[in-house]
């Protein structure tokens, strides 16, 4: 029996699975080691995903966890807190870009990008990464990401940017004045979920043409920006939520710029579960 974990900003799935009766999926709170301390992990572990487990502990043998955050550097508070809680399992800790990489490009070459709550892109030989332009997080980068696309939106609006009937008539849908959003996101925690929550009501009135126009500005950013440099004339897939619910702006985005568009997976979870599965038997 194996454990998956996906772990993003927001969420981690966690995937229960073995090759005769099939998977069960549970989710808990996003866990990554950049942000959290290592207690906080293992409490996220402890309160929120054992609880839900259909087994033993004892009886899983090998865990495979995908997150955001897990460079090198990261990986140990991770690691120990999945040591601790699951002595007798064997584990891999790697990076979600290689579990997106993995999801969707199985043993193909591709680019494989995410779009969620943050971004993240590679080229992939089939195997491993070999390149990965850096996301440099929702204030340096993260084009493309649900945290890029609300800071975006809010600063059109503030600036003035949007039409006033657009922008009032979405502030006001999501009960923000300026003062409110100046508050979210410069004195409170975790100012990127604030500002991919505001992607819902950006979906919600994507076929105002203004909005469209912003949705294609901020997909092409993302490609000039993470795609384009790679150089390589490869399929561009996409996983994540933000990729999922845009597909039809982000495959205009490609379009535009001749590139090939791959496949788009909402949740790469199955598909890792999949690929280990293929792998064990």
């Amino acid at each position: 029996m194996i454990l998956l974990a996906d772990s993003g900003a927001t969420k981690t799935d966690w995937c229960i699975a073995n090759t005769s009766s099939g998977y069960t999926i549970i989710q808990t709170e996003g866990i990554n080691p950049f942000h959290q301390p290592e207690s906080h992990i293992r409490a996220i572990i402890e309160n929120q995903l054992l609880p839900s487990l259909p087994c033993s502990t004892r009886d899983i043998q090998a865990i495979f966890f995908y997150g955001a955050g897990c460079i090198p550097s990261q990986k140990g508070s991770i690691n120990n807190a999945l040591q601790n809680n699951f002595p007798q399992a064997t584990f891999s800790v790697e990076s979600d870009l290689l579990g997106a990489a993995r999801a969707l490009c199985k043993h193909r070459e591709g680019i494989a990008c995410i779009l969620g709550t943050g971004s993240n892109s590679c080229l992939y030989d089939g195997e491993r990464i070999v390149r990965n332009i850096s996301p440099l997080g929702y204030i340096l980068g993260d084009e493309g990401s649900g945290a890029y696309l609300g800071k975006r939106f809010l600063s059109d609006c503030l600036k003035g940017l949007l039409p006033d009937r657009v922008s009032n008539e979405m502030l006001d849908e999501l009960q923000l004045t300026a003062a409110d959003i100046l508050e979210k996101v410069y004195r409170q925690p975790q100012a990127n979920r604030f500002l991919a929550g505001i992607v819902p009501c950006i979906h919600k009135h994507k076929a105002i043409p203004e909005i469209h126009s912003f949705l294609t500005d901020c997909f092409s950013d993302f490609i000039r920006r993470n795609v384009l440099p790679y150089h390589a004339s490869l399929p561009v897939s996409f996983t994540g939520s933000v990729a999922w619910f845009f597909q039809e702006e982000i495959k205009e985005t490609l379009a535009s710029l001749n590139l090939t568009t791959g496949i788009f997976v909402k949740n790469p979870i199955k598909e890792l579960v999949d690929y280990h599965l293929r792998i064990c038997r």
